[in-house]
């Protein structure tokens, strides 16, 4: 089912949960449960104890302790995020998810946390690739399902004839273009980056073309997903970003991981 479909669904819930909120009074947040897919290195991921890590838990923590309220963390698979937060599994989705048009049909967002635009990936062979709908016409390109890339896939390549092929997690897709099962991969840029410099498959493979940014199709940044009703959590975490923006340490998370800026 498409990213389309899916949020379709949900809007009804959300609007419902919208509604029972709007007359409530504000809530004194102690505790802000936060979902992050643990499947994205390095913005989250899931460490040899099975704890969750990365730049976003990382600034999820720091924001929390600027707003003195606890954190608690929980994993979620990327599909299941949005339906999870509705239902309240948690209060809070950190999990480099792209503040869209759509999505904002069904869930808020905190501001911007990070910016990222996201690129073709393709094996060193074909480095002569060019990354045009046109030109990869008759190809197999793999992205995440549910993410930005893959409805741009959908929505522009595949109409010229590239065959789109989704992937549950970002790394499964890594790992078929590693094997030479896809001629590219569409992802974000920081995430394609950290897998071809840091991991033991990344070196088959390289960027090629430009960075993609369109707003149409890849949103205004990466922001925290909240439900609708819950204004004051995301003036609360809106708070906290400009906090820890304004004291240094969102700097000093950022070069733990980037040797640039991400924001």
């Amino acid at each position: 089912m498409s990213i389309a479909n899916v949020l379709a669904r949900l809007v009804f819930a959300a609007a419902a949960l919208a509604a029972l909120a709007s007359g409530a009074a504000a809530k004194e947040w102690k505790t802000i449960r936060i979902g992050s897919e643990g499947a994205y290195p390095p913005f989250n991921l899931i460490d040899s104890n099975r704890q969750l890590q990365g730049f976003e838990i990382d600034l999820a923590k720091a924001i929390c302790a600027e707003e003195k309220v606890s954190c608690e963390f929980v994993a979620q698979d990327w599909e299941g995020l949005i339906p999870a937060l509705l239902a309240g599994k948690y209060d809070a989705i950190f999990a480099s998810m792209s503040i869209t048009d759509e999505r904002r049909k069904v869930i808020a967002f905190t501001d911007k946390y990070y910016t990222s635009p996201s690129l073709f990936v393709t094996a060193r062979e074909n480095a002569s690739l060019q990354p045009t709908p046109e030109a990869m016409s008759g190809k197999t390109i793999g992205a995440q399902t549910g993410t930005v890339s893959a409805r741009y896939l959908q929505e522009v390549y595949a109409p010229a004839g590239a065959e789109v092929k989704l992937y549950v997690t970002q790394d499964e897709a890594n790992l078929d273009l590693a094997s030479g099962r896809l001629d590219a991969i569409l992802g974000d840029k920081f995430v394609m980056l950290n897998w071809l410099e840091k991991s033991a498959d990344g070196g088959c493979c390289q960027v090629v073309g430009p960075d993609f940014s369109d707003p149409k199709y890849f949103g205004d940044g990466i922001g925290a997903g909240l439900r609708k009703g819950d204004a004051d959590l995301k003036a609360l975490l809106d708070n906290g970003l400009k906090a820890v923006r304004a004291s240094g340490e969102y700097d000093r998370i950022n070069a733990k991981y980037f040797p640039f800026s991400i924001y």
